[in-house]
């Protein structure tokens, strides 16, 4: 029974003091397979050193995460580019528009978000799209970007029942983690009217811990705790929800 984490920042300094622990604890408990999203260009040697050390397990993305758009934001995508050009990458992440801290940037975001997607389908990579707060924004570039070019997985998916449909409308999976498990996450409310087809499994770690750890530093083999409310909500074995959403991630990353 293999798990996959979608989305974990593993190479963060919160992992600093016992990094390879956290990831043996998670490796043992079946979780052997890491997507690693990137943030901006100061990370991007803290990510291939764990590539580096985990080169069976760790995946690494190559982007521009939105609450880094900044005025250099342009300086940013040229070492994207210069990235992509240079070696292997598995997705365009984490990438998108988040409105929540700050709608400074907002027209800035809105033009790496589609550069980047440019970038993914110019590599044919897909995209994992960070949306918070900015759900119409978002939508509104992929219907500009929508084709059979265009494909990944929406992270950490919040929406409603009609943003799930809409997100898979663009060849979008729903990245689903620790939310999933809150009492007033709500998405657990509909979650069984998406086919488990279009569903990943993810931690974000260190953000957004499940319960019961909710508030302390989450990790990649707490996977386990989303995988068995998933068990819980389509009515499966768990070891069904670890193959379906392993299938799925390798129908979106190719590997």
């Amino acid at each position: 029974m293999i798990f996959t984490d979608t989305h974990t920042h593993l190479y963060s300094e919160a992992f600093d003091e016992d990094r390879a622990v956290a990831i043996q604890n998670a490796i043992d408990k079946g979780v052997e397979r890491f997507f690693i999203p990137a943030i901006d260009s100061t990370y991007t040697s803290s990510m291939l050193s764990l590539e580096e050390a985990y080169p069976d397990n760790v995946f690494l993305m190559m982007g521009l995460h939105p609450t880094h758009v900044k005025d250099n934001y342009h300086v940013e995508l040229v070492h994207i580019e210069e990235m992509l050009e240079q070696r292997k990458f598995y997705a365009v992440g984490e990438i998108g528009i988040d409105l929540f801290w700050d709608k400074t940037f907002l027209k800035e975001q809105q033009q790496a978000f589609k550069h980047q997607i440019q970038l993914a389908k110019k590599y044919k990579l897909p995209i994992v799209i960070h949306c918070r707060d900015a759900f119409d924004e978002v939508f509104e570039i992929l219907e500009e970007e929508k084709g059979d070019d265009l494909r990944g997985i929406f992270h950490c998916f919040t929406g409603t029942l009609e943003q799930a449909k809409l997100a898979i409308s663009y060849n979008m999976k729903l990245g689903i983690g620790g939310v999933v498990t809150f009492k007033n996450g709500k998405i657990d409310k509909f979650l069984n009217e998406i086919d488990l087809k279009h569903i990943v499994l993810e931690t974000d770690a260190p953000y957004l811990a499940p319960t019961p750890f909710r508030g302390k530093r989450n990790e990649s083999a707490y996977l386990i705790n989303v995988a068995e409310k998933l068990a819980d909500i389509y009515n499966k074995d768990i070891k069904e929800i670890a193959d379906i959403t392993t299938k799925n991630s390798l129908d979106v990353f190719g590997v």
